[in-house]
C-alpha cells in the first residue's frame, strides 16, 4: 500500500492522478461528443492512441512544473502552469488531427475542433479542479482548528495587501493563538471594506479611539499587529505609537524574512524600527545561491552583529557553520538560538580567543571554511582610549591572526568587519581598524598578482541601531528610568544601519567579492548606503515623543561633553580611496589603499615591542606611519578608566 506521508509517494500520487485524469478527459469528450457508429469508431481504435498521448501528456506536465507545487498552496501561478500545459496538448491534438491523421489514416477528424475544444475546458477542469478543492479542504480544516485554539483578538494595522498576509497565517496557526477581529489602514480607499472577512474599523490615526470603544464594549484587542505598511512615512507612525503607549496593548510587527525558509513571524515592535529610513532591500536570492552549501566560519559569533549573521548564514542555506567566540554564555546563546530554528545546518561552537595563534590556526584548518567572517573586535572608544594595548593585541593582532589562519585554511573568502571610524581615524578603535584593514588589503593583492582565488575584503559599518554599545539601548534605559537622556553634544552626527541591514551588507560584499576579481577593479571596503546622517539629539528627542512623552518638559536631554577618541561627523571614505561599482542595490565598494606586506609585517614587530613595553608613544608613532591621516586628539597621557570595571575579552563582538 503506498504511503503518502513520504515526499516521493506524495509526488508519485500527483503523477498518477494527472496521468488518469489525461485518459478521463479524453473518454468524457468521445462520449459527450460522439454516439452511434462514431463512438465505436473512435473506442475501437483508442487503445492504439491514448497509452502515447498519455506518455506525451506526462513529459508536458513535468516541463510546467505540475509536480512540483504542493496542493495545499495551489495558487494563480499553478492554474496558470495548467492552462498553458493543457493548451499544448490541445494545439498537439490539432496538429495532429488535421496534418496527420485526417489526410493519411482514416480520411476523417478522429476529433474535430469542437472535440479538442471540449477537451481543452475538461482537462483544465480535470487537473486544476482538485487542487482547488484540496487547498479549500486544508483551508477550511486549518481556519477551524485555528478559530478553536485562538483566544486573543487582534487588531492589524496596515494596507489591504500586507494585513492579508497576516490573516492567512492566523487562518492556519503559524502566528500562535491570535484571531483578527480589525483591521486600521493609513489610506481612506481601503474604508468601508473587509478582507478575507475581517472589517476594515477605520484609519491608524484613529487607533486609540477604536481600541478605547472595543473596550468600552466588552471586546478589547490583546494585540496589535503592525505590517510593514503601518510603518512607512504615509501611515505617520510615529503618532499611533505614541497613542498605543496609553492603550498598555502589546504591539508586534510582522517580520518578514524573505528567504522562503522562516516565511514570516511576529517580532516586538521596538523604537529602532521607527527610528530611520526605509530598510535597503538586499538581493535575497543572490545571496541565498551564494550562501547555499557552504562552510562558514564567524569570529564574535556571541555578539550582537556575529549573532545575527550566523543566523542569517543558516537562513540562506549554509551546510556548516562554526561560531568562534571567547564568552562562553554569549556562545551557549547563539549556539541555542540556532538549534531553535530547526533548520538544516550543522552548527559547531568553539571557545576561542582571537588572539590565541596555536588555537585559531588548528581550529581553522580542521574545518576548512569556504567563507570566514571575522566580526571579533574590541570595539568601545573610551575604552580603547584607555586601554590602547588591549586594542591593538584584538584589533590587529587578533586580526592578523584570523586572516592568516583564513588562508591557511584554505578559504575562498575572508570579510573583516571594520568601522566608519577607521577613516581618518582619531581613536585608537578607528586606527586600529584601519590597520587591520590594510593587512587584509595587502595580503588580497598577493593573490591578485598570483592570479589566485582567494579574496580578502573589508565592511565598514555605521551605528548599528540596537547592538550592544549602540545608543538606543542606552536612550531606552535612561527614558525609562525617567531620564535625564545624556548626550555628548548638540552638533554629534551619525549615520545608522539596522542590525539585519549590517549583517546583510556583510553576505553581499562576501557574494560580490569573487566575481570583481580583475587586479584593476579589485573592491577592497564595502559600505552601506546609510542616507543622509542623523543628528543624536534629533534621536535623542524623537525617543521620547515615541515614549509617549515631551522633551524638556517630561524627560530632560543633558550634554555631557565630547568623550575622547570621539568626533563630530562620520566619514565613509578616505579623499583618496578610488570608488568601485559594485552593481548591488544599496552598496558602495572602494579599491585599496595599502602599504606592501614586508612593510606591513615591520610596523607588526614594532607594534608588538611598543605594546610589550606599554610604550604607546612608540604605538602611536608606528600608527601614525602606517595611516598618514591618524591624528589622536586625546593627551598622550592615557586618561582615567572608567568607574565600571572594562576588562574585555579578546573576541568581544563588533557592534
Amino acid at each position: 500500500m503506498l504511503n503518502l506521508t513520504k515526499p516521493g509517494a506524495k509526488k508519485l500520487a500527483v503523477i498518477v492522478h494527472d496521468l488518469a485524469m489525461t485518459a478521463l478527459a479524453i473518454l468524457f469528450v468521445f462520449a459527450v461528443r460522439f454516439d452511434g457508429a462514431q463512438f465505436d469508431e473512435r473506442m475501437r481504435d483508442l487503445p492504439s492512441f491514448l497509452p502515447f498521448f498519455v506518455a506525451y501528456a506526462g513529459v508536458v506536465y513535468w516541463f510546467f512544473q505540475l509536480y512540483r507545487s504542493k496542493w495545499r498552496f495551489a495558487s494563480l501561478p499553478d492554474l496558470s502552469n495548467i492552462v498553458r500545459a493543457v493548451s499544448i496538448l490541445a494545439l498537439t491534438l490539432l496538429v495532429v488531427d488535421y496534418v496527420l491523421v485526417a489526410p493519411n489514416l482514416y480520411g476523417y477528424f478522429y476529433f474535430g475542433k469542437i472535440a479538442i475544444a471540449l477537451y481543452w475546458l475538461v482537462q483544465a477542469a480535470l487537473l486544476g479542479g482538485p487542487r482547488l478543492a484540496y487547498r479549500y479542504f486544508k483551508y477550511s480544516r486549518s481556519k477551524q482548528h485555528a478559530a478553536r485554539e485562538a483566544t486573543l483578538p487582534a487588531l492589524l494595522l496596515g494596507r489591504s495587501a500586507d494585513v492579508e498576509v497576516v490573516i492567512r497565517a492566523m487562518e492556519t496557526g503559524t502566528m500562535g493563538r491570535m484571531r483578527p477581529v480589525g483591521i486600521l489602514t493609513p489610506r481612506k480607499d481601503d474604508l468601508g471594506q473587509s478582507i478575507r472577512g475581517v472589517p476594515v474599523l477605520g484609519l491608524v490615526s484613529q487607533i486609540e479611539t477604536i481600541a478605547t470603544d472595543a473596550a468600552e464594549r466588552g471586546e478589547p484587542f490583546r494585540r496589535i499587529v503592525a505590517a510593514p505598511s503601518a510603518l512607512l512615512p504615509e501611515a505617520e507612525p510615529d503618532q499611533w505609537l505614541a497613542r498605543t503607549r496609553k492603550l498598555a496593548i502589546p504591539i508586534s510587527r510582522l517580520d518578514t524574512l524573505g528567504e522562503g525558509v522562516r516565511g514570516s513571524e511576529l517580532a516586538p515592535l521596538e523604537i529602532e524600527d521607527l527610528l530611520v529610513r526605509p530598510s535597503v532591500t538586499i538581493d535575497r536570492a543572490r545571496l541565498e545561491g551564494f550562501l547555499k552549501g557552504k562552510r562558514v566560519i564567524v569570529t564574535g559569533g556571541g555578539g550582537s552583529i556575529g549573532s545575527e549573521i550566523c543566523l542569517r548564514c543558516a537562513a540562506f542555506g549554509a551546510a556548516e557553520l562554526l561560531v568562534v567566540e571567547s564568552s562562553e554564555p554569549a556562545l551557549f546563546h547563539v549556539t541555542e538560538a540556532l538549534a531553535a530554528q530547526e533548520l538544516p545546518m550543522r552548527v559547531t561552537g568553539a571557545l576561542a580567543d582571537v588572539r590565541d595563534e596555536a588555537r585559531i590556526g588548528p581550529l581553522f584548518k580542521a574545518f576548512a571554511p569556504d567563507i570566514v567572517i571575522h566580526a571579533a573586535a574590541l570595539k568601545h572608544v573610551p575604552y580603547l582610549e584607555a586601554d590602547w594595548g588591549e586594542g591593538i593585541k584584538t584589533n590587529i593582532f587578533g586580526s592578523v591572526t584570523v586572516t592568516e589562519a583564513a588562508i591557511a585554511a584554505g578559504a575562498g573568502i575572508f570579510v573583516m568587519i571594520s568601522t566608519d571610524k577607521a577613516i581618518e581615524p582619531v581613536s585608537m578603535l578607528g586606527a586600529t581598524k584601519r590597520f587591520a584593514e590594510m593587512y587584509a588589503q595587502a595580503r588580497d593583492a598577493e593573490f591578485a598578482a598570483g592570479n589566485r582565488g582567494m579574496r580578502l575584503v573589508a565592511v565598514r559599518f555605521g551605528n548599528v541601531l540596537g547592538s550592544v554599545g549602540s545608543v538606543v539601548p542606552k536612550f531606552k534605559a535612561q527614558i525609562e528610568r525617567g531620564g535625564p537622556v545624556t548626550v555628548t553634544s548638540p552638533d554629534m552626527i551619525r549615520y545608522f544601519m539596522t542590525i539585519r541591514e549590517a549583517c546583510d551588507l556583510v553576505l553581499s560584499a562576501a557574494s560580490h567579492a569573487p566575481e570583481h576579481d580583475a587586479a584593476g577593479d579589485r573592491a577592497a571596503v564595502y559600505v552601506l548606503k546609510m542616507g543622509q546622517p542623523l543628528k543624536i539629539i534629533d534621536l535623542a528627542e524623537r525617543m521620547i515623543r515615541l515614549a509617549g512623552y515631551e522633551p524638556g518638559s517630561d524627560i530632560e536631554i543633558a550634554i555631557t561633553g565630547v568623550r575622547p577618541g570621539e568626533r563630530l561627523n562620520e566619514i565613509l571614505f578616505a579623499k583618496d580611496e578610488p570608488m568601485a561599482e559594485t552593481g548591488l542595490d544599496g552598496v558602495m565598494a572602494a579599491k585599496p589603499i595599502f602599504a606592501g606586506r614586508e612593510r606591513m609585517l615591520a610596523w607588526l614587530e614594532e607594534l608588538e615591542r611598543a605594546v610589550a613595553a606599554h610604550d604607546r608613544r612608540g604605538a602611536e608613532a608606528v600608527l601614525d606611519e602606517a595611516i598618514p591621516d591618524f591624528r589622536l586628539r586625546q593627551p598622550a597621557t592615557p586618561p582615567a578608566a572608567p568607574a565600571q570595571p572594562h576588562s574585555q575579552s579578546a573576541a568581544a563582538s563588533q557592534r
